[in-house]
């Protein structure tokens, strides 16, 4: 006797009764009846032996079984999308939806040149773009909710492969009337009596800056001290250039970002580091084992000749 499976349709009706909370808007997103989709999850209990849910008058509560369920269905639901766009674009490799994640210190900078490239190149491609942090969109890329995403090494890349676009060099910013203004290149360590400003946690650009130059970030308060104003951060790399170029420090800034004119309103002065390999690499990534892979390499390799 065969073993009874679960469709992929309870599946789908099970993760958006996670993500939603709520019976009624889980139908409403699976766009069929609040019983219909009840229905679906009963049978779904039944073929696994198992209740997934809990029913509480403020919503719905995942089980145990009903959490590791979820997360098994996410990937198997992310697999059979993967066979449907494969099968659709076989033979039309970047024809059709693709999902695009891009970080902020990337994408401003990086697309404008490569996006009327791709165009040209590849006219059925319909590109959806999504700019975030690296975290969140390796989240979403291995949840499914991503095709692939342009983002920079080094970074923890486990699950993950990735195809090479460009090293882009550090730089060294600091105010117009700085003294390495007089400089040729910059050793990071003639920077330690500065103001350091860097971007938010969860910018890699962050740690990738810190990491080239051998510096620590800021303390979260001057010298250590308790009430002292606490340490400046940016929220964007327009906003770090602002607050350099006002004089409240120095700081690191990429050279994608500076040739595409970031700079060439304030009162910067910037200058090429005194230091081995001071860059991070700008790759695509993708998920490991994806039917999508190729693409991914022929965006790299798209990207790379924009770059």
């Amino acid at each position: 006797m065969s073993l009874m499976l679960p469709t992929l349709r309870q599946l789908q009706y099970l993760k958006l009764l996670s993500e939603h909370g709520s019976f009624s808007r889980a139908a409403e997103n699976a766009h069929v009846t609040q019983p219909t989709l009840s229905a679906g999850i009963q049978e779904l209990e039944k073929i696994l032996g198992a209740p997934v849910v809990d029913r509480a008058r403020s919503g719905v509560i995942l089980t145990a079984a009903g959490q590791e369920a979820v997360r098994r269905a996410e990937d198997i639901l992310t697999r059979a999308e993967d066979l449907v766009q494969a099968a659709r674009g076989a033979g039309q490799p970047l024809a059709g939806r693709f999902r695009l994640g891009v970080i902020p210190t990337v994408a401003p900078y990086l697309l404008p040149r490569a996006l009327p490239v791709l165009r040209d190149r590849f006219p059925k491609l319909k590109l959806f773009l999504r700019e975030d942090l690296t975290q969140r969109l390796i989240g979403a890329l291995k949840a499914g909710a991503l095709d692939a995403a342009l983002i920079a090494l080094p970074y923890d890349m486990s699950g993950l492969d990735w195809a090479h676009v460009e090293d882009d060099e550090l730089l060294a910013a600091a105010p117009a009337n700085h003294p390495m203004a007089a400089s040729i290149r910059v050793d990071p360590d003639s920077l330690r009596g500065d103001d350091l400003i860097l971007l938010e946690d969860g910018h890699c650009l962050r740690d990738h800056a810190l990491a080239a130059c051998g510096l620590e970030a800021p303390s979260r308060y001057g010298n250590g001290g308790v009430g002292e104003e606490e340490s400046f951060a940016a929220t964007s790399l327009p906003t770090l250039v602002q607050m350099i170029g006002s004089g409240l420090g120095v700081s690191f800034l990429p050279a994608m970002a500076v040739q595409a004119g970031l700079t060439d309103k304030a009162a910067v002065t910037v200058r090429p580091l005194a230091t081995e390999h001071p860059s991070r690499e700008i790759v695509v990534a993708w998920r490991s084992g994806s039917s999508r892979s190729v693409e991914g390499r022929l965006l790299a390799e798209t990207l790379r000749e924009a770059a």
